[in-house]
């Protein structure tokens, strides 16, 4: 089982990325798949979740207006659209994939799976 967080970088206030969440090993269509993220001092803090269907979605009210998460089955891989980037968004994304009765719960330990993450920096 492997997921494969990619597409951080360094940026600016302001500015977009879209990271990716590669999968494989499993059947992506049975999990809900969760990104979170750790800034350096700090504990891991959800971020955004998408049901095994992609129907149903949940994000955290600091990003809530300005991140979409989506997902591509067919493409074994799921995105984190990141809009309007501010400096707090600083830290280490990784995605996680949960058994898909949970849905796409904020819950780290409802988690069965975990990738390395990518590093987003955003500064001036």
């Amino acid at each position: 089982v492997q997921l494969q967080a990619s597409g951080g970088g360094s940026v600016q206030p302001g500015t977009s990325l879209r990271l990716s969440c590669a999968t494989s090993g499993f059947t992506l269509e049975d999990y809900a798949i969760g990104w979170f993220r750790q800034a350096p001092g700090k504990e891991r803090e959800f971020v955004a979740a998408i049901s095994w269907s992609g129907d149903s979605t949940r994000s955290a009210d600091s990003v809530k207006g300005r991140f979409i998460i989506s997902r591509d089955n067919a493409k074994n891989t799921v995105y984190l659209q990141m809009n309007s980037l501010k400096p707090e968004d600083t830290a280490l994304y990784s995605c996680a994939a949960a058994v898909s009765r949970w849905g796409p719960t904020s819950v780290g330990r409802h988690y069965s799976y975990w990738g390395q993450g990518t590093q987003v920096t955003v500064s001036s």
